[in-house]
């Protein structure tokens, strides 16, 4: 049963939200007033308080800083049309957050403090939570080891934290996309699944190599064999192939990606032929020859749906076909959109309504 629990907030005398242009905020500058803090030690939680964004003190011999120790989540919070607040699928990012917490050894955190925590400190800032077309406030709860141990170990203490800054679109333009077969980002049996910070620091080098040469981001394929798709940068890739909608199976090397799930339950609601599978870079490359390849997209939380319009195989660029305005992609969009903003009934329950 999940416990209420009074969480003590303590206000900044000099909000910032008059100063920031929310209905234009660009993507990770611009941060709310508060963030949510709880620590951990000698095996238990204590209480979680929201204080004013701040910076924290530590020491250089904090564990996460040498061996990793460190999780994170992105979230979303959307103004309605009525005025209210709708965070988006809390029950899914708490789960997908403790199993990346269970993987690197770290104590999951207790449903009361993310849920009553997470409402509380969007309730206090809400007014940092824009109302303009495609802006949201974005939600950073991470965690990390806090103890000051330079030996090898788990660490026994941790530091909670969720901050939160109003976000516009994170790509504005359609991407070209390089097939990456060099570098992998996550092998079988690794924390590809999980939301820990090593995945994206060894993302960046081939993802900067791949930008010098003109793209915007790579497609991960597996470790094994560099022959079948995972991932796009950041984000779950899907393609349209003759009609049907096809995307790379969850597995341990691929991130369950919420917005991900959203769309393919959108999708089956709209009539739209769902397959849940391996993709061949082969297929792919034999499906951009012939046409049937029709549209393909990154979809996660910061970028929501990312059309792709170039993609870069075994030394060929791939253009995919103009698409309009009641494509797949842009029609799914702006359906989640509107259940998100309560334009359309949110017959799956996914808001909480602050």
């Amino acid at each position: 049963m999940l416990l209420e629990m009074e969480i003590e907030v303590t206000k900044t005398g000099s909000p910032k939200y008059n100063e920031v242009d929310l209905n234009n905020p660009e993507f990770g500058k611009y941060l709310a007033d508060h963030m949510l803090i709880a620590d951990y030690a000698n095996g238990k939680w204590g209480t979680p308080k929201i204080i004013p964004f701040q910076n924290l003190s530590m020491s250089p011999a904090m564990l996460a800083l040498h061996y990793g120790q460190t999780v994170f989540e992105g979230m979303k919070a959307f103004r309605t049309k009525n005025g209210a607040i709708s965070i988006f699928r809390m029950d899914k990012h708490l789960k997908r957050f403790n199993r990346s917490l269970e993987r690197m050894c770290m104590p999951p955190v207790p449903e009361e403090i993310f849920y009553e925590g997470l409402k509380k400190l969007v309730e206090t800032d809400r007014n940092w939570v824009p109302g303009a077309d495609g802006a949201s406030l974005y939600i950073r709860p991470f965690m990390f080891a806090s103890e000051e141990r330079y030996g090898v170990k788990i660490s026994e203490e941790y530091k909670f934290i969720i901050f939160s800054g109003p976000v516009g679109p994170y790509y504005n333009q359609p991407l070209r996309v390089k097939v990456e077969t060099g570098f992998v980002r996550a092998p079988k049996g690794g924390t590809g699944y999980a939301k820990c910070g090593g995945n994206y620091g060894g993302s960046f080098y081939p993802t900067a190599l791949a930008r010098k040469e003109g793209y915007d981001q790579v497609f991960w394929t597996d470790a094994r064999t560099n022959e079948y798709i995972e991932e796009s940068g950041t984000m779950n890739v899907l393609f349209m192939i003759d009609d049907v909608l096809v995307t790379p199976a969850i597995s341990d090397s691929i991130l369950d990606g919420v917005t991900r799930d959203s769309i393919l339950t959108l999708a089956r609601e709209m009539g739209v032929k769902v397959e849940e599978r391996s993709v061949a870079v082969a297929e792919l490359e034999a499906a951009l020859k012939a046409g049937t390849l029709t549209q393909a997209f990154g979809a996660g939380t910061a970028a929501v749906v990312a059309p792709i319009q170039d993609i870069y195989i075994n030394g060929v660029d791939y253009s995919l076909p103009k698409w309009g305005d009641d494509c797949f992609m842009l029609t799914v969009k702006k359906k989640l959109a509107d259940i998100r903003t309560g334009a359309i009934e949110d017959t799956h329950h996914w808001n909480t309504l602050i």
